[in-house]
């Protein structure tokens, strides 16, 4: 689809996960008549999650993909225009705000931005292949799955300690392989974690292949120090080495915080009139799928009341 840059648009939305269709709902039911520009993958990562189990109304759990389509139907049920494309660059200097894409541009007058955030990847032999069977970026999403079960956890910061304990209410253990010999994690998660009798660590070690069949059943593991190596069995690696918010293209027209999270109000406002953000380009903390969604539906809101007061 290539815009015609003459039509100006009452509010457009950047990112289809939970935040961005949420507030497709939210706008649609307001006549506002969005339009989401889905990103390369619709759904986001919740697109690529084998099994939601703590999303309400869903006893049973749900797939991913099958949450993605229900929002979307359920936004387009009341209007929301869902297209298959990206924002290559974005003009935020005077509204109606510009939106350049692969398929032409976009004009408008509200701005909901979702493109939510990247998990920072091993890039090791194996884990793509074992993602979602035994690969694991989030213990909430997946830790039920792994009762009884031995698993490594990498990383040595808050992210990883605190995913790390969460582990233990599952997995018989839990191993926390960190490249340094000290953990970056506060204080008390630290305590914590060591004070676990489930949890154990390897220090100055990294993952250098993740091995399976079919599912992961152990990791080629290399020390940073010595540079020997080992094979240990494992039924799980959950990685948290960090998440990268997808703000690049509006890190020098919007307010990012030190990790280039959006830096937002508490009614989801940037520090531009008529622009807004949803979920984890602006949540480095909590990072669930009920919180993006939340999210969205109040930016949606409040882009309804900057039109109204306009108006």
């Amino acid at each position: 689809m290539t815009e015609s840059s003459e039509k100006i648009h009452q509010c457009l939305i950047l990112g289809s996960g939970p935040a961005g269709l949420s507030a497709a709902l939210y706008a649609a039911r307001a006549d506002l008549a969005p339009i989401v520009l889905s990103g390369m993958d619709l759904g986001g990562q919740v697109s690529k999650t084998d099994t939601i189990d703590n999303y309400p109304g869903f006893p049973e759990g749900i797939q991913g993909p099958d949450l993605v389509a229900i929002f979307q139907q359920q936004a387009e049920r009341f209007g929301a225009e869902i297209v298959f494309d990206s924002a290559t660059a974005v003009d935020l200097s005077q509204r109606p705000y510009r939106v350049t894409t692969y398929g032409g541009e976009y004009l408008a007058e509200t701005l909901i931005i979702a493109t939510g955030a990247s998990v920072r990847e091993l890039g090791v032999p194996g884990e793509t292949e074992f993602t979602g069977k035994g690969v694991s970026y989030c213990a909430t999403c997946d830790g039920h799955f792994f009762k009884e079960k031995d698993l490594i956890v990498v990383g040595g910061g808050d992210s990883a300690l605190k995913e790390g304990i969460f582990l233990t209410r599952f997995a018989k253990s839990v191993t926390i392989v960190h490249r340094r010999d000290e953990l970056r994690g506060g204080i008390y998660l630290a305590n914590k974690a060591k004070a676990n009798p489930k949890i154990q660590f390897i220090w100055d070690s990294v993952i250098t292949e993740i091995i399976g069949d079919g599912t992961v059943n152990s990791v080629r593991l290399k020390n940073v120090k010595t540079e020997q190596e080992e094979i240990r069995a494992t039924d799980g690696v959950f990685i948290f080495i960090g998440h990268d918010p997808n703000t690049e293209m509006f890190k020098d027209q919007l307010d990012v915080d030190q990790n280039g999270y959006l830096v937002l109000d508490h009614h989801m406002h940037t520090n531009l009139p008529g622009v807004f953000a949803a979920g984890e380009v602006g949540d480095p903390h909590f990072q669930q799928v009920i919180i993006s969604a939340g999210m969205g539906a109040a930016a949606a809101m409040e882009a309804v009341e900057f039109l109204e007061d306009e108006s």
